[in-house]
């Protein structure tokens, strides 16, 4: 059929509406994607055709118009469509006849699933773990360019450096470490290009197809389809309120023998949990016994805006086996993508091997403004007004989940980070209650994304750093309205129903 006629331009054709799941790990917007796409590519749709306005083609399906304007965006950057101004979106990237290419999705093997949604303009999105662009010191991180540009040594900083990391900045990383006592003579540290990659040394040169590796249950999405990936058997070990349970830890490493045990110690991602000193020295105590070695993914501890620091188990650590990643993601530009590891040298030595095969070497002009940003004292000031706004956008989340989610609603109180942790009353699923929402120009992450043995129906994640405190009130306001009225239909119904006889 043909969809509707505007200002007599027809729209193109579609032999039928696209079947949306909102249950689907696949993002409503990729699915719309991957549906226009098809129809392009078999030649279903011609070049020249204009496809529905977002606007309209909203309407039709039930979507949130940021979902298919989201859609859209990316069958641009595709080259499938152009967008012209005040005319729509026309079809632009079908195929010459007799010149049929290479069958890519037949050739490539099946990809993991991925989580990241994009941020559409006029959306609240609780859905990326990230700090507010506004925030920034643009003026002042310039200037640390320009000084770097200037200096005696910017022409050694475009050369090929080392695949440990640009040396300056690697010995001041060094020289920190000491100084907090997380790094001893036999440790070594290597500079990544953010903590993600890593992850990713530690598990090529560390773990193998069929390894057993134990998991925080729920857990950061990228890790544990980094590891997925790897054909890793994964163990989630379930988060209470204080992180890590270590009971629960003990009972796993009992039943069959660990390659890994990766734990974050600081605001956990997605419940915000922080170890105890206690549960810390417990989890390292049993991981040794084990003889599992222990990674600890530290990336939020410099995002505490209450309450006193808390011991490393890097730091606790007399062996020093354990392997500490960090970054500077959190603290200054995630886009300049500059982390580290610190660990056993052996280990370390082999990180830089892999890593040299990857990428000989991360990018050393952000590394050398990094580290001229962080000497000058231009990161710790711009460090302190991140805590100030995190402390500020984490008050004003939990206010709001006070006041609008339904009673029953459980959450996190962490004392930093950047996320939240939400369990909604039985039966409500935050999956299925996920499009909703976005129709109402609001998004997050379902607990799907973050299950690895035990599914999360009612869990959801709200990452808060990167929305101002009324832009947190106002959409959460919205998702607690969402939230009650469903619940408020769901027990209407179940009360309606009638009573079974007794036989």
């Amino acid at each position: 059929m043909r969809l509707p006629v505007q200002n007599g331009i027809f729209f193109c054709k579609v032999t039928a509406y696209p079947q949306l799941d909102p249950q689907s790990e696949v993002p409503l917007y990729q699915q719309l994607h991957r549906y226009f796409s098809e129809l392009i590519r078999s030649g279903a749709l011609k070049r020249g055709e204009r496809l529905p306005p977002t606007r309209e083609l909203a309407g039709l399906l039930g979507l949130n118009r940021t979902t298919v304007s989201a859609a859209y965006e990316l069958l641009e950057s595709e080259g499938l469509i152009a967008g012209h101004v005040g005319r729509g979106s026309y079809v632009t990237g079908a195929e010459i006849p007799g010149m049929e290419g290479l069958n890519w999705n037949a050739l490539l093997e099946p990809g993991s699933r991925s989580s990241v949604q994009p941020v559409v303009a006029g959306s609240i999105s609780f859905a990326v773990s990230r700090p507010s662009e506004e925030l920034f010191p643009v003026d002042d991180f310039r200037l640390s360019c320009q000084e770097v540009m200037g200096g005696p040594d910017f022409t050694s900083v475009l050369q090929l450096g080392s695949p440990g990391g640009y040396e300056p900045l690697r010995q001041y990383l060094i020289a920190g470490a000491q100084r907090e006592g997380v790094m001893r003579a036999d440790d070594d540290l290597i500079i990544t290009t953010g903590c993600q990659q890593a992850l990713d040394l530690v598990r090529r040169v560390l773990i193998r197809p069929g390894d057993r590796v134990l998991v925080e249950e729920p857990v950061y999405p990228g890790l544990k389809n980094l590891f997925a990936e790897a054909g890793v058997e994964l163990t989630g070990v379930p988060v209470q309120t204080d992180g890590m349970d270590p009971a629960q830890l003990e009972r796993a490493l009992g039943k069959a023998p660990a390659k890994a045990v990766v734990v974050t110690s600081n605001f956990q991602n997605p419940t915000g949990a922080t170890l105890t000193a206690e549960a810390r020295a417990a989890v390292l105590r049993l991981a040794r016994t084990a003889g599992a070695p222990l990674i600890e993914n530290d990336i939020y501890g410099q995002l505490r805006y209450e309450g006193e620091p808390i011991t490393t188990i890097k730091q606790m650590d007399e062996t020093g086996d354990t392997i500490l990643l960090r970054s500077f993601s959190k603290i200054s530009f995630p886009g300049l993508r500059v982390g580290w590891a610190i660990g056993p040298r052996a280990l370390i030595a082999r990180m830089m091997e892999a890593k040299q095969l990857s990428d000989l070497h991360s990018d050393q002009l952000s590394q050398a403004s990094l580290l001229r940003f962080a000497m000058s004292g231009r990161l710790e000031a711009h460090h302190q007004r991140v805590l100030k706004a995190g402390a500020e956008r984490l008050a004003a989340a939990l206010e709001a989940c006070q006041r609008y989610l339904p009673p029953g609603t459980d959450f996190t109180r962490p004392q930093g980070g950047m996320n939240l942790w939400i369990r909604l009353p039985e039966p409500l699923d935050a999956g299925e209650l996920l499009a909703r929402a976005q129709r109402e120009g609001v998004t997050y992450l379902p607990g799907r994304y973050f299950s690895v043995n035990r599914p999360q129906p009612g869990g959801l994640r709200l990452s808060f750093a990167g929305l101002g405190p009324e832009r947190i009130d106002r959409g959460i306001k919205i998702l607690g309205e969402i939230f009650s009225s469903e619940l408020e239909r769901l027990r209407g119904a179940w009360k309606r129903e009638p009573a079974p006889a007794m036989v």
